[in-house]
């Protein structure tokens, strides 16, 4: 994705190294749209902790620093491209830079498609933070993933969790961390058209079973307002070779199915709150290829 030199957005609130925040999750009813992060699995023990810190004090003393040699791993995408030493990043480094350029493209987009209709695109903020922070929604930390609430019209965005995203989801290069923000992007939009209000005020009347299915079509749609999005900066001819692999890539390694399987071993198909993998792609795709708000409309048949 060709994103240098391009304009950049001004409403992003960076908090990088400002701390913690304390309270709630932001993902009970009525709470913020988050990208699916899977299952975490336990602790250390203590005796495991133990022996690390002897096995690193070791090759401490024999001139070998490990943690050094952790953090010197090269990754994939702008987001690892960030000078060491100072806990607050610099607001011109590279993460930053990345983040403000993909969000002023999607304000670009839904701008246009708005005042064609008739209508007025009120952007939304973006918040980049690392480890914790507070949102309207309650409390934001990096087990959340990125996601966004409603309340306060912001994307949260925990910048580590691009090098997840390449590391963990097996899913890497610049337009795969683009489709994550365009991803929640796509619920600001739906939160202009009404959307999420009336599916905030339906979920108080179901049960879980019954908000998961309305959920599932909610996040489809995200997705494919994040392929319209796609699909407007392809035709600025700004993507690279393999830039829509990239992102039905990440669509794929994303699905409740394929993060079920890998974190328990089996699906639970009535839990789940996002849609498969092939449902994540096939609406991201539909989105790029017709570039219409009237093609996704997941709330219609069957997703």
């Amino acid at each position: 994705m060709e994103w240098q030199g391009r304009r950049q957005s001004d409403n992003v609130e960076d908090r990088r190294g400002q701390g913690g925040a304390n309270g709630s999750g932001p993902f009970g009813r009525g709470g913020g749209f988050n990208f699916p992060v899977g299952r975490r699995g336990g602790g250390l023990s203590i005796g495991t902790i133990v022996f690390l810190v002897v096995i690193y004090l070791i090759f401490k003393a024999m001139g070998i620093d490990l943690l050094q040699m952790v953090d010197s791993g090269s990754t994939e995408g702008p987001a690892y491209e960030q000078s060491a030493g100072d806990s607050r990043p610099a607001s011109n480094d590279q993460i930053s830079a990345f983040v403000r350029t993909v969000l002023a493209e999607t304000e670009d987009t839904w701008q246009g498609i708005f005042q064609s209709q008739g209508q007025t695109y009120e952007d939304p903020r973006l918040v980049l933070f690392n480890g914790e922070t507070r949102s309207s929604c309650g409390a934001a930390s990096s087990a959340s993933g990125p996601f966004y609430c409603p309340n306060d019209h912001k994307v949260y965005l925990d910048t580590p969790f691009f090098r997840e995203l390449s590391n963990r989801f097996g899913a890497s290069g610049d337009f795969a961390e683009a489709y994550v923000i365009a991803h929640e992007v796509g619920h600001h939009v739906q939160n202009q058209l009404g959307i999420l209000g009336k599916f905030n005020e339906a979920r108080e009347r179901l049960d879980e079973a019954q908000a998961n299915k309305i959920s599932v079509r909610v996040e489809l749609q995200a997705d494919c307002f994040a392929g319209i999005w796609g699909k407007f900066t392809d035709q600025k001819g700004i993507l690279d070779a393999g830039d829509l692999e990239e992102a039905l890539n990440a669509a794929q390694q994303i699905g409740d199915d394929t993060l079920q399987k890998r974190t328990q071993g089996y699906v639970v198909p009535e839990s789940f709150n996002h849609g498969t993998s092939e449902q994540r792609v096939r609406w991201f795709r539909r989105g790029f290829e017709s570039g219409k708000l009237s093609s996704c409309d997941t709330f219609s048949g069957p997703v």
